[in-house]
């Protein structure tokens, strides 16, 4: 049964994901559509299955979900990157790269900690 109280990583990843359509909204009006499209699916993920990791049937299934939500957070992360590097690209602004570095360290603590207990 899911647990309803406030969870940092679900609230984190949410705003997150709110922050990911603004910034593909200005790669779609530079019509960077295929890149816009990959950091919107990737970015937007990373709650996506946060969020089913609360409803996770067991713990392997919870720490398989976050898995899945850390691996989107690296494939978000390569593509701001190239956006911040290409110089025809629009730059992601420094909070959003600054969120999703948490976001990761935040990931990669619960996957540990999930595995030792």
């Amino acid at each position: 049964m899911r647990d309803d109280r406030e969870n940092i990583i679900v609230k984190k990843t949410f705003v997150f994901a709110l922050d990911i359509i603004e910034f593909s909204e200005l790669l779609y009006k530079a019509n960077r559509f295929p890149l816009a499209n990959q950091i919107f699916k990737s970015g937007t993920s990373i709650g996506a299955n946060v969020r089913e990791a609360q409803n996770a049937e067991s713990k392997a299934d919870f720490i398989h979900k976050i898995k899945i939500a850390a691996k989107e957070a690296d494939e978000t992360e390569y593509w701001l990157l190239l956006c911040l590097q290409s110089p025809f690209l629009s730059s992601p602004n420094e909070n959003l790269c600054k969120n999703l570095k948490e976001i990761i360290l935040i990931l990669s603590k619960i996957i540990s900690t999930s595995k030792i207990k």
